[in-house]
């Protein structure tokens, strides 16, 4: 079968184009989706910058290539060590 490439253009838009900084992340999910909240915190107040809709097969496959891309960014940069968490009570978040 023969398949030909075929070019995509996306827009977008300057709003967008000019980025927004998170420094936290909250996930939830139900049957059909997972909820991606990206939050700039700085206690005692936080705002979600963003809010992503994905699917549970597409953050399978998101989950893949950031640690595809993490092995090498390593590779090349050197060991990244993980960030400690925050505790709850240093961001105001309630658990049940």
């Amino acid at each position: 079968m023969n398949q030909q490439q075929q070019n995509l253009n996306v827009k977008i838009e300057d709003s967008v184009l000019k980025g927004s900084y998170a420094n936290n992340m909250q996930v939830s999910f139900s049957g059909e989706e997972f909820i991606l909240d990206f939050m700039n915190l700085f206690p005692p107040q936080g705002i979600v910058v963003s809010r992503i809709f994905l699917s549970p097969g597409h953050v399978k496959r998101m989950a893949a290539v950031l640690a595809n891309t993490m092995k090498k960014y390593e590779e090349q940069f050197g060991a990244v060590r993980e960030a400690s968490a925050p505790a709850t009570s240093e961001i105001g978040f309630k658990t049940q």
